[in-house]
C-alpha cells in the first residue's frame, strides 16, 4: 500500500480526525456506563468494550469514520444470560458472535443489504433520531431550571460557534465550557460520576472463565446468535448513512468480518459485544472525522480518559452531553422526509412511516428493519402483478389458440396465470403457450405452468411451449413435470 493510499485513507486531516475523536470519546463514555447498567455487569465492561471495539474497527472495519462499541440493542440482549449464568458467559458469547460475524464475512451476507429499500433506510434514521432524543429526556425533565439553562447553553455554543470559527468541533468546546463551569460554580447537577465508578486499571487479556464443554454451547449459542444478527443489521444500516453523509462507499462484507474480529477481542479483553453507534458516528462526522484516525482516537483517547483523567471525566455535567446527543438527534433526522411524503408513492411513504412507528414502539431497531424490509417485498410483489398479462388469439383455419404471456410469474401471480386460460369453452386441435415476454422465476411459477400444459392435455388438446429464455427452460428442465415421460399420468382427473 503506498503511501499517498495510506494518508488518504487514515487521515488527510490530522486535527481534524483527532478533534473530532475526541468528542466522540467523550460522548462514549455515559452511554457505554448506561448499556452496562442495563446488561447487568460492572461500569468497566461497557467501557472496555468501547474502547476495544472502536480501536479494532479502525484497522479491520469496512467503513472509515464510522464508529462501533457498546450499544443498548446488543446490552438488552445479555440480561438474560448474565442474570442467570454470570459475566463469564457474557465473554464467552461475546466470543462467539465475533466468530459468528466473521463466518458472515466471508459468506457474504453483508451484500444483503441491497434489498433494504431507501424508505426503510430513511424510517430507521428518523426512528432512531426520535430515540436519541427520548432517551436525553430522564436527564431534563424534573431535573431543575438549572439542567435546562446549562442545556439550552450548549446548544448555543453548538450552533452558534461554527458561525465564529470552525477549527475546533463546536461539542468539544462545549462540553469542555460546561463542565469548568460547573466545576468553577460547584453546580449540584448531575454528572457523569454519578452514573458509575470509572475504572483505574488498563485491561488485560484472558480467556472466560466458563467450562469448555458443549453445554455451555448449548447455554451461550442462542444469545450469540442474537447478537450476531443484531450487530451485523445495525452495523450495516448505520455503515449505509454514512456513506450518505460522506458522500463515499463502503466495503460491507469487510465490515461484517471487522465487526467480528472486534468483538472477540471485546471478549477476551473483559468487554461485551458491540456494533456500530450511529448516534456516535454521526457525532465523528458532523466534527470532522472522514477516515480511520478519527475512530482509532476516539477508542485510544477514551482509554486515557477513563484511566488516567477519570477525576476530571466524572465531573462532565449530564446537561453538556445531553445537549450533544440532542444535535445528534435534529442531525440525524432525516427532515425531507416530511416534504417528500406527499412527493414520494404512497407505498414508499408507508414503508418509512411504518418502519418508525413499529421501532420507536417496540425500542427495537431490527424488529423496525425487519417489518419495513417485508413490507417493501409485498409493496414490490403487489406492483410487479400489475405488470402480469395473458392475451390469446385463435387461427381459425387450424383451429390453434395461441396464448401470448407477458411479465413475470412468481408465487403473486401464479395463480392468476393459471386462471387466464380457458380450458373447456371451445374445440380446439392445439394450444401455443407463447413465453418469449415471460419470466418464471420459482418453483410455484413452474407448477402453474405444469398444471396448464396438463390440464389442457387431459381435455385432449397438444400443447406448444414456445419462447422460453434460458432462465425459464433451465428452471423447467430442473423442475417442471408437463415434459417428463409419463407426465399425461399426473394431469388432473387420471
Amino acid at each position: 500500500m503506498d503511501l499517498v493510499h495510506l494518508r488518504s485513507e487514515w487521515a488527510p486531516n490530522v486535527t481534524r480526525e483527532l478533534l473530532a475523536g475526541a468528542v466522540v470519546a467523550l460522548a462514549l463514555i455515559p452511554e457505554a456506563i448506561a448499556f452496562s447498567i442495563i446488561a447487568g455487569v460492572d461500569p468497566k465492561v461497557g467501557l472496555y468494550a468501547s474502547f476495544c471495539i472502536a480501536v479494532v474497527t479502525a484497522f479491520a472495519g469496512g467503513r472509515p469514520a464510522m464508529i462501533s462499541a457498546a450499544t443498548g440493542a446488543m446490552a438488552l440482549l445479555m440480561v438474560g444470560l448474565v442474570k442467570d449464568h454470570g459475566v463469564g458467559y457474557l465473554f464467552a458469547a461475546t466470543i462467539l458472535t465475533g466468530l459468528l460475524q466473521i463466518a458472515a464475512g466471508a459468506l457474504q451476507l453483508g451484500n444483503l443489504m441491497r434489498f433494504v429499500s431507501r424508505s426503510v433506510v430513511t424510517g430507521f434514521v428518523n426512528a432512531l433520531a426520535i430515540l436519541i432524543f427520548l432517551a436525553q429526556m430522564p436527564e431534563l425533565i424534573g431535573q431543575g431550571t438549572t439542567v435546562y439553562l446549562m442545556t439550552a447553553v450548549g446548544l448555543c455554543i453548538i450552533y452558534g460557534l461554527p458561525y465564529l470559527t470552525k477549527a475546533v468541533p463546536s461539542p468539544l468546546v462545549t462540553i469542555v465550557l460546561l463542565t469548568g463551569v460547573s466545576m468553577y460554580l460547584g453546580l449540584g447537577i448531575h454528572k457523569v460520576g454519578d452514573m458509575g465508578a470509572l475504572p483505574s486499571e488498563l485491561p488485560w487479556v484472558a480467556l472466560p472463565q466458563v467450562p469448555f464443554t458443549w453445554e455451555t454451547l448449548r447455554i451461550i449459542l442462542p444469545v450469540s446468535l442474537t447478537l450476531t444478527m443484531v450487530g451485523l443489521l445495525e452495523s450495516l444500516m448505520t455503515a449505509a448513512i454514512v456513506d450518505e453523509m460522506t458522500d463515499t462507499t463502503s466495503n460491507k462484507n469487510r465490515e461484517c468480518t471487522g465487526q467480528g474480529v472486534a468483538n472477540i477481542a471485546s471478549g477476551l479483553l473483559g468487554g461485551m459485544a458491540g456494533c456500530a453507534m450511529i448516534g456516535q458516528s454521526v457525532i465523528n462526522v458532523s466534527s470532522g472525522g472522514r477516515q480511520r484516525l478519527s475512530t482509532l482516537f476516539s477508542g485510544v483517547f477514551l482509554l486515557f480518559l477513563i484511566v488516567v483523567l477519570g477525576p476530571y471525566v466524572a465531573q462532565i455535567p449530564m446537561a453538556a452531553l445531553v445537549a450533544v446527543m440532542i444535535m445528534v438527534s435534529i442531525n440525524t433526522f432525516q427532515w425531507k422526509s416530511f416534504r417528500t411524503l406527499v412527493t414520494h408513492p404512497k407505498s414508499s411513504s408507508f414503508v418509512m412511516l411504518g418502519t418508525v412507528v413499529v421501532v420507536v414502539a417496540t425500542h427495537d431497531l431490527a424488529k423496525g428493519v425487519l417489518f419495513g424490509v417485508i413490507l417493501s417485498g409485498l409493496f414490490f410483489a403487489h406492483k410487479v402483478t400489475k405488470f402480469f398479462g395473458v392475451a390469446s388469439s385463435r387461427d381459425e383455419a387450424r383451429a390453434v389458440r395461441t396464448y401470448k404471456v407477458t411479465g413475470q410469474i412468481f408465487f403473486a401471480t401464479a395463480e392468476a396465470f393459471h386462471s387466464a386460460f380457458d380450458f373447456r369453452k371451445e374445440d380446439l386441435r392445439g394450444v401455443v403457450l407463447d413465453l418469449t415476454a415471460a419470466h418464471f422465476w420459482d418453483i410455484t411459477s413452474i407448477n402453474a405452468l405444469d398444471r396448464v400444459v396438463l390440464k389442457f392435455r387431459h381435455h385432449g388438446i397438444p400443447v406448444d411451449v414456445i419462447g422460453m429464455n434460458e432462465a425459464t427452460a433451465t428452471m423447467v428442465e430442473r423442475l417442471g413435470t408437463h415434459d417428463k415421460p409419463g407426465a399425461a399420468l399426473a394431469a388432473p382427473g387420471h
